[in-house]
């Protein structure tokens, strides 16, 4: 199948994801590890898949061909955030070493479903690496932003552009703030996603000085999330294509934002899928096919 991503505006063609039901399996399972894997509470399975598909639904009506990851015993709820595992490039699937451990088999199993898929492997982080496709942005074709953090750090990066130099110009390097700890599942996405080539909805405030002026420099509008807003998720939002866009729901302030700036909002209820695990739309998907 076709593939590739080097932007994170334009159309969405084709999509992974993992339905509720895969990766939550049952209400037994989630009762057994929630805690362990730092949920800020106990997920409903029913009405965790019922969120599942009105989500799915959504890029369904947008004519988003989706590929549905398959229950994997290897993995855990977690998996149902698959843009962490693995990095989609125009020469193949980048499988990311996870800097939380519990997730450490999704990158594998991924792979698997993504070569039954036909798309090349172009490499993966090993040995000390850690890499989160969370903490990866494409301002451009050729520019990539990583955040180093606590779930990705710079052993992880320096293989990340040993792996992107054939087609990555600049791959610019944002340190991440210590927020919550290592326990949290802060990323570069947490304080920034991109709606279109000049527009991006920001978290300023936790947000590097230099890399902030960088996105003014690059002529792209900052929408700023209030801090009312901000631990709801506003600023994990998923384009789908330029101004056109997925969000959760219960974020006003921010949709209004948006509105104001000719962008078409979508909204979902993920009060299980998203809000307790810390996983917003852009968490719950990893695009294979953007076209611009």
């Amino acid at each position: 199948m076709e593939y590739g991503i080097q932007s994170e505006v334009g159309k969405i063609e084709s999509i992974l994801i993992k339905h509720a039901r895969d990766a939550f399996v049952s209400q037994e399972q989630i009762d057994h590890s929630w805690e362990d894997l730092n949920y800020y509470n106990r997920p409903d399975f029913e009405k965790a898949v019922s969120e599942y598909d009105d989500f799915a639904g959504l890029m369904q009506k947008a004519g988003v061909d989706i590929h549905f990851l398959p229950q994997n015993d290897a993995t855990g709820l977690d998996s149902m955030y698959p843009r962490d595992a693995v990095v989609i490039s125009p020469r193949g699937a980048i499988l990311c070493r996870m800097g939380k451990e519990e997730r450490s088999d999704e990158p594998a199993a991924v792979a698997d479903f993504l070569r039954e898929l036909n798309i090349p492997m172009l490499g993966s982080i090993d040995g000390s690496g850690r890499l989160e496709g969370g903490d990866l942005i494409w301002l451009d074709s050729r520019t990539l932003v990583v955040g180093q953090g606590y779930r990705t750090n710079e052993e992880g990066i320096r293989q990340l552009k040993e792996l992107t130099s054939g087609f990555v110009k600049n791959l610019i390097v944002v340190p991440l703030p210590h927020w919550e700890g290592p326990e949290d599942v802060f990323h570069l996405m947490s304080i920034i996603s991109p709606i279109d080539h000049d527009l991006a909805v920001v978290y300023s405030r936790l947000m590097p000085v230099p890399f902030r002026q960088l996105l003014l420099d690059r002529g792209i509008k900052l929408v700023e999330v209030p801090d009312s807003e901000f631990d709801s998720m506003a600023c994990n939002i998923l384009a789908i294509e330029p101004r056109k866009c997925i969000m959760l729901s219960g974020n006003p302030k921010t949709k209004a934002l948006l509105e104001k700036e000719g962008v078409e909002v979508l909204e979902y209820d993920g009060q299980e899928i998203s809000r307790k695990g810390a996983g917003g739309p852009t968490c719950l998907t990893r695009p294979l096919l953007r076209s611009e």
